[in-house]
Order: C-alpha cells, then structure tokens, then sequence
C-alpha cells in the first residue's frame, strides 16, 4: 500500500483540532471535501481512525496509535525535503517577556550577516510552526502534554528559569518579599475554560492547585502597557504575580515589586530545535543561548530568604 502523505496530514490536523470545520480552515479546503479525504485514509488503513457525531470528534484506539506514527512520519519527511536557507534563522517571541529577545539580539551582534525572522507566538503554536519547518529554533515552556502531543522530531534542553514577582499597587510600601497569602493573588492570563487558555494558564492552575490559593484571572492583554494600563485601572488592593521580565518595568511607573516569601514560583523555559542535521544558524543560535543563559545565571536564579524553587510537575525542561 502506498500511504498518501497528504492524507496523513489530513488526518494530523483533525487530530490536534478535533473539530472538521477548524481543520478544514487550516488546510484551506472544504469541510465535506475534507470528509472525504479521511474516509479515503480510512480505507487504505483498514480501520476507522475517527468517530464522529453531530457535535463531537475523538479518536479510536487504532486512531491513537496511527496519530503517534503519523507525527513521526511527516517528521521525517519534512526533514527529507527540507533545505535550510544558509543565512537565515526564523524565530518567535511570547509578546514582550525577554529570554527569546535577549538571545536574538545577542545572536544578532554575534552574526549580523544573518536574516533573522521574527514573529510572536505562544508555546504551542511555536512548537507546531517548528515541526512544520516555519521555525528553526523555538523558546517554549516544555511539558509532558506536549511532548505526549508532539512525540518526535524535535529536541530540548533548559535555558532560564524565570521568576514571578509580586506586583503591588501605587503607594504600597516598599518591602523586599511579603506573602502571597497577604492579598488576593491576581493573574494577567485566560483562565480554565476559556477559547484562549493556554500554556501559561495551566502553568497558573497547577500553581493554585500547589499552594491552594484562588487566582483572579483578568485576561491576557499583551504587551507591557496594556498590562500597566489595567492594573492602574484596579480598585481593590492584590498582588499581580507577574513575569520578572514584565515585573521589573513597574517600578518606574509607581507600582512597587516584591519577592515571594513562601516558595519562589519559577517558569522553565527551553530551547527547542528539530531533530537531524543542524544547520550552522541554528547550531550558532544554540551555542549563543547557551552562553547566554551561562552568563545571565538563568538557570540559578535569586529568591527571597531561601524561599525554595517551584516549578509544576509535569514540566519536562527543568525540576529545581
């Protein structure tokens, strides 16, 4: 049997969206015309891969051990057919928080014959864009879920650590650590249940779950001001458990920042490339985020009194 790649895409794409109309919209081809196509791989595979009803897509057994082969195929393949651009490196930010920014601009003052391309995406969606060749290196929060959703075809290892502070209001006194039992903790994130939870927001759930505080979700506006804009809009008196790259820029503008006294939350972020030959930008990118991270100490980063390190359980990348 000759196994159609494009069917096997096909099939991928309804996987990860468990929706025909979502995935339809990827792929750039119809709903029913779609249909069609995964019927077609259904025959040729003997078996049916998907059950579907007005209202619901999962997968069958056989369906589940396809999706776990066909993800290392279309790997594979995409390392086959792939030829890197010998000067140039394409590379996402998450909106404005640093690691990935401070690595590109000293990649850049290292190599400034280099084209580098810049996009903002969060984890998921780089880890997807690096697998599918729209990326050549990534900076992404590594869990089991995604590696159990993204098997093969890529590798990892710890870059930073980065910790949370606690964001207070204008005219808050300035103190050095204070209790994250205090004040109502609040969150810049999409919480559970919403379109747009993601990485970052199971992050923030399996911190509450830890410490069995209640977080106040307030959304995700993005950049550094539009996050100082609604926290100075904010009537109550909280705490923001923010990102230090976020946090340091508050003081300026009158908010104070502290440590947190009881455990100092850090979120692991790791470097990620796809597996095979490396091409020389992406092995000069690895080496300058290396050196990097060595001469920023991200990887032993300060806290308060001792406070120990905390990352969540099913973080792959880094366990303090």
């Amino acid at each position: 049997m000759d196994l159609d790649l494009r069917l096997v895409r096909y099939f991928v794409t309804v996987a990860d969206e468990l929706h025909f109309g979502r995935a339809a919209a990827r792929l750039y081809i119809s709903q029913p015309a779609l249909s069609k196509q995964i019927r077609r791989l259904e025959a040729e595979v003997g078996a049916p891969l998907l059950v579907r009803d007005s209202r619901h897509v999962t997968l069958t057994p056989r369906g589940e051990r396809f999706l776990h082969l066909a993800r290392q195929l279309l790997a594979t393949a995409g390392q086959m057919l792939r030829e890197p651009a010998p000067n140039r490196l394409r590379v996402a930010h998450i909106f404005e928080l640093d690691t990935s920014r401070v690595v590109t601009d000293a990649y850049l003052a290292a190599h400034p014959g280099v084209e580098v391309v810049q996009s903002q995406m969060d984890s998921a969606r780089q880890l997807a864009a690096l697998l599918d060749d729209h990326l050549d290196v990534a900076i992404l929060r590594v869990t089991t879920a995604l590696q159990a959703e993204y098997p093969a075809g890529w590798r990892h290892t710890p870059l930073r650590l980065e910790p949370f502070r606690l964001v207070g209001r204008p005219g808050d006194p300035a103190r050095a650590s204070v209790s994250m039992h205090e004040r109502p903790l609040e969150v810049f994130a999409d919480g559970p249940g919403t379109a747009l939870y993601n990485v970052h927001g199971h992050y923030l759930s399996s911190f509450a779950r830890h410490t069995g505080l209640a977080l106040r979700w307030l959304g995700n506006p993005g950049t550094f001001d539009h996050c100082r804009a609604a926290l100075g809009r904010a009537p109550d008196s909280a705490f923001l458990l923010e990102f230090d790259s976020y946090a340091r820029r508050y003081p300026e503008h009158g908010f104070p920042v502290h440590r947190p006294k009881e455990l100092q939350p850090v979120y692991p972020w790791s470097l990620a490339w796809r597996d095979g030959d490396e091409p020389e930008p992406v092995r000069d990118f690895l080496r300058v985020a290396r050196e990097t991270a060595e001469r920023h100490r991200w990887l032993r980063p300060e806290r308060a009194g001792g406070a120990p390190l905390w990352t969540p359980p099913e973080d792959l990348s880094a366990t303090p």
